[in-house]
């Protein structure tokens, strides 16, 4: 069954700390163009701006509608799937899949549940702590001799297989759980903040790399489609550790 419009809705196109207004416009072209109207700032440089506005060639009531917010948390507030788009595999990595694969999950998901396309900056990507925040790493099948393409070209790159994967029937399936039991972005972040004080009190962060090690946990959980129920299991495992550590 093809996707309604409603899914296509349920998409957000995140750019984190665009440099150039006219990216930012023509993305916001590339995304109307593909049926897609939720665009997320975290901290542009200059936005708005007339650049911006006249690049995005008529998609200005996108630009209008742009949610503008101070990091990528604060984008990703109720959403169940975040993947990231990275030109290259991670040392630490969560699932690195082709934006075809990820297309089609992502439109499956968005058929009930809010989902993010994330981008990083036009020179460095995503940064590694924005790459944490995702569930799934993304790439585009590029040149390998001449891969470079600008924020607009992979905004549109990926719109435009968001598109496709719309109108398939057979789409693959990424997660093999009922979405409607998984964890959102909210509950998994607040459960690893929430680890990651457990674990600083029994001060077990300073035995290793701390920061490494939060890293490959974040990774792990993301990974693991924990459902609502059992991140709730765990929380309440690390607040019963903190009532003995009072005792």
């Amino acid at each position: 069954m093809v996707a309604t419009s409603e899914a296509l809705d349920r998409i957000r196109i995140i750019l984190c700390q665009t440099s150039h207004p006219g990216n930012i416009g023509a993305a916001a072209r590339a995304m109307k163009t593909m049926g897609i109207h939720r665009l997320y700032l975290v901290n542009p440089k200059k936005f708005p701006h007339p650049e911006a506005t006249a690049m995005s060639s008529g998609a200005d009531d996108v630009l209008k509608n742009a949610y503008v917010v101070s990091d990528l948390e604060e984008a990703l507030k109720g959403v169940k799937l975040a993947i990231g788009l990275s030109a290259r595999r991670r040392e630490l990595s969560q699932p690195y899949l082709d934006v075809r694969e990820v297309s089609h999950e992502m439109i499956r998901v968005a058929k009930t549940s809010d989902v993010a396309f994330v981008f990083g900056t036009e020179m460095s990507g995503l940064s590694n702590l924005e790459t944490h925040q995702c569930q799934v790493l993304s790439f585009i099948h590029a040149n390998p001799d001449y891969s470079s393409l600008n924020l607009a070209q992979a905004v549109q790159v990926v719109c435009h297989e968001l598109r496709q994967a719309h109108v398939s029937t057979q789409p693959p399936k990424l997660y093999t759980k009922d979405l409607s039991l998984l964890a959102d972005h909210d509950s998994l972040m607040g459960f690893l903040s929430h680890l990651e004080v457990v674990l600083d009190e029994i001060e077990f962060l300073d035995k290793v790399q701390g920061e490494r090690l939060m890293q490959r946990l974040h990774i792990l959980f993301a990974r693991s489609q924990l459902e609502i129920d059992e991140v709730n299991i765990l929380r309440g495992i690390l607040t019963q550790v903190q009532k003995k550590l009072k005792a």
